[in-house]
């Protein structure tokens, strides 16, 4: 695949202040708090930090000068070549210790939420495009059968909600991730944003992989350039994945009132990418409650969220939101519910054919040898024991049993019937009474 094909349309760099489509006095306030505390005495050293262009840091320095906020130092060697350098005045440092009263925000300057709302659409999830080839690429772990996979494709290039369930241990959970790394591309997501006069931090190191390095050929150019918005974090495709412990007010802005800074919620740090409700119907609330807080930003296509003032505004919802659930969908939602869920799908457990073929799998993986003598066994008398109840997770979790054994006890890493037995015993809890 083409580099230009797997990078989003890139936020373009601004050249001045104006461009940044930040408040003049905002973006000064931002300026002289992160000299302040960076003790910054260079431009350049300037322009990083708030990730932006020199010329931009230029127009910040000569209206900062303006209002006797901060002085010349000249240059450091004396040489032409050598930077100006700059110190913060007396004026300047009360100027920013009572910025910092209003907000202890420093660093790089903000982008306004609707330029970010622009660059969403940009870069929206309903171009990913996946193919059957990319999804079969992206789960050659699992062993998916292909009418799965041909309602997997297309519920996830619609970008709408899908809703996966059937009995637990089938692997829900890792086709959900398999999805998310068929995506394969990179878009570009916001450090902190800003919203009346409010700055909300939105990049996670720990969701967005930043794409340091990245091929720049004659076409990605176009699209990527060296030259796109510092302000923003080229990465690939967020993935939120949340379970038993997701609760409602983990989808709203989060006030830190030490700092007077947002933190952005989960959803909207995914967007563009995927948000994964795994375990629906283990959390505090109903799975009735969640899907109606869910409702307006899946219809819709933007999210309502609340300041400390009260104040309510949109954001872009552009996130392709799977539920995982072990009940049936009657059981757990409403009619209404269920309508506003676009794809529902079945994973059902493996047939014995797909179970022999995951323990194969398994077992080639993880460097086990299976015996043929050890899997009639295991498939005659010890799934005989529970009426042949396949699930996708058992494999790993004997072969691992098995490996675990082996090493303690020196053995080499072949499947035998004294092996199975130890494993099924640590898989299956017999029913009985223990003494008090």
């Amino acid at each position: 695949m083409n580099m230009h094909s797997r990078i989003a349309l890139a936020p373009i760099e601004p050249g001045t202040l104006k461009a940044t489509g930040l408040p003049p006095v905002f973006a000064r306030e931002i300026f002289i708090k992160t000299i302040f505390r960076k003790n910054l005495e260079l431009v350049s050293d300037m322009a990083k930090e708030l990730c932006v262009t020199v010329p931009i840091i230029n127009e910040l320095i000569a209206m900062c000068r303006a209002q006797n906020l901060i002085e010349t130092l000249g240059n450091g060697g004396g040489s032409v070549a050598t930077e100006m350098r700059y110190q913060m005045t007396e004026t300047g440092k009360k100027r920013a210790l009572l910025a910092l009263q209003q907000s202890e925000y420093f660093g790089a300057l903000p982008v306004p939420m609707a330029d970010f709302a622009a660059q969403v659409e940009r870069q929206t999830i309903r171009n990913v495009g996946i193919t059957k080839t990319k999804l079969e690429d992206a789960m050659t772990q699992l062993i998916i059968p292909d009418d799965l996979l041909n309602q997997i494709g297309p519920a996830v290039n619609s970008g709408k909600s899908i809703l996966m369930y059937g009995p637990p241990g089938n692997g829900k959970s890792s086709i959900s991730n398999g999805i998310r790394n068929a995506m394969g591309d990179q878009i570009f997501m916001p450090r902190v944003l800003e919203y009346a006069g409010q700055v909300i931090s939105v990049y996670d190191p720990i969701i967005h992989t930043s794409a340091q390095d990245t091929l720049e050929d004659e076409n990605s150019l176009r699209r990527v350039g060296g030259n796109f918005d510092k302000r923003y974090v080229q990465c690939d495709r967020p993935s939120v994945i949340t379970g038993g412990e997701l609760t409602l007010d983990m989808l709203e802005l989060k006030y830190n009132p030490n700092s007077k800074t947002y933190q952005a919620p989960l959803q909207l740090k995914a967007a563009g990418g995927v948000f994964i409700v795994d375990d629906l119907g283990r959390q505090q609330e109903t799975p009735q409650t969640l899907i109606n807080r869910w409702i307006v930003p899946m219809e819709g296509g933007e999210d309502i969220l609340s300041l400390q003032s009260g104040e309510k505004f949109t954001v872009p919802f552009d996130t392709l939101v799977i539920f995982s659930t072990n009940f049936h969908p009657n059981k757990i939602f409403d009619g209404a519910a269920l309508r506003r869920i676009f794809f529902k799908i079945l994973i059902e457990a493996p047939s014995r054919e797909d179970m022999l073929q995951i323990f194969m799998l398994v077992a080639k993986a993880k460097k086990f040898n299976l015996d043929k003598e050890a899997l009639i066994y295991l498939f005659g008398a010890k799934y005989d024991e529970v009426d042949h109840k396949y699930a996708a997770y058992q494999a790993p979790f004997i072969i691992d049993q098995m490996g675990a054994i082996c090493e303690y006890q020196g053995l080499p890493r072949v499947m035998t019937p004294d092996l199975i037995d130890q494993a099924w015993a640590n898989m299956f809890v017999e029913d009985s009474d223990i003494e008090s």
